[in-house]
């Protein structure tokens, strides 16, 4: 997190780790797992000084792409895991899809495989939901989507109704 607890990345424990060594972070939350004596896994930490971090845009990927549709399948709406489901083209890469947030959805093997090298209106098939393009708000969703499973992160995350931040300063 930023000086100012606002989120801003995860990034691997080892990089946490140095930037605890060098005075750089202190940490917030700290797991159970201890790698020396004494010294705890941090879970969350927080940069001494501000960093202004510049509104990036996110990168399509296979995991971004599942992410933003909730590891479902866009096409009949079973929930699966990441090895169930394939990226899917909307227009097919044969007619000129590009790989882009508003061409790319997550679809189950079945749907993937009844599309086939169609289009949803030739193959019959209707989207649940149109894909949207990238926004400044993208990373931060894929942020809150990552640390879901994390439950002592939830009180540092955007509340999903508002988009405020849930703190708890103790």
């Amino acid at each position: 997190m930023n000086a100012y607890y606002e989120p801003t990345r995860i990034i691997w424990a080892r990089k946490a780790l140095t930037l605890i060594t060098k005075g750089k972070a202190v940490v917030v939350v700290s797991t159970n797992t201890e790698i020396y004596p004494g010294v705890f896994l941090p879970s969350v930490i927080k940069l001494v000084e501000y960093r202004y971090v510049p509104i990036r845009m996110q990168t399509v990927s296979r995991k971004n792409i599942f992410m933003r549709d909730g590891y479902k399948c866009m096409y009949c709406g079973k929930s699966a895991g990441g090895e169930n489901l394939e990226l899917e083209h909307i227009i097919p890469k044969s007619r000129g899809g590009k790989n882009s947030w508003e061409n790319l959805v997550a679809a189950c093997r079945k749907c993937n495989s009844k599309k086939n090298d169609r289009t949803p209106e030739e193959a019959g098939m209707q989207l649940i939901r149109r894909p949207l393009p990238a926004s400044m708000h993208t990373p931060r969703f894929i942020l809150k989507s990552l640390g879901a499973e994390q439950k002592d992160w939830d009180r540092f995350l955007f509340n999903d109704s508002e988009g405020e931040k849930r703190l708890q300063f103790n």
